[in-house]
């Protein structure tokens, strides 16, 4: 049986997830680049995707997912992300931890998972 978010086109819930994060002070560019973080679009790739009514499952069918997706866990609307076995819901709820997460002012470099500086680097040479 196919949940019927599969084939709600991400146009449908994208005004949504701007808003989330625009009433939290952010913006849709930040929404976009966590997006484009995820599926590996561009953002004329992504306008295209929101312009046909690509569904979800087209839209992730589409994607590069992003390899470090699979460092977002958490729970989302009380189900924890990681655990979730449909391979396609899970890249949906994963979408929807990083608005949250973005949405709750976590800084960008922690929503998309970028390692943190190394100590090493920082370090001055004789």
């Amino acid at each position: 049986m196919t949940h019927r978010l599969f084939t709600t086109s991400v146009a449908a819930v994208y005004p949504a997830y701007v808003a989330k994060a625009e009433r939290k002070g952010r913006t849709r560019a930040e929404v976009d680049e966590v997006v484009r973080w995820l599926t590996g679009f561009d953002q004329g790739t992504l306008e295209r995707h929101l312009d046909e009514g690509t569904t979800f499952e087209g839209f992730f069918a589409a994607a590069h997912l992003n390899p470090s997706a699979d460092l977002v866990t958490g729970s989302v609307c009380g189900v924890r992300v990681q655990e979730v076995e449909d391979p396609l819901m899970r890249r949906i709820r994963i979408l929807d931890k990083l608005v949250d997460e973005l949405a709750k002012g976590r800084p960008m470099a922690t929503v998309l998972r970028e390692p943190a500086p190394s100590q090493e680097s920082s370090k001055t040479q004789p």
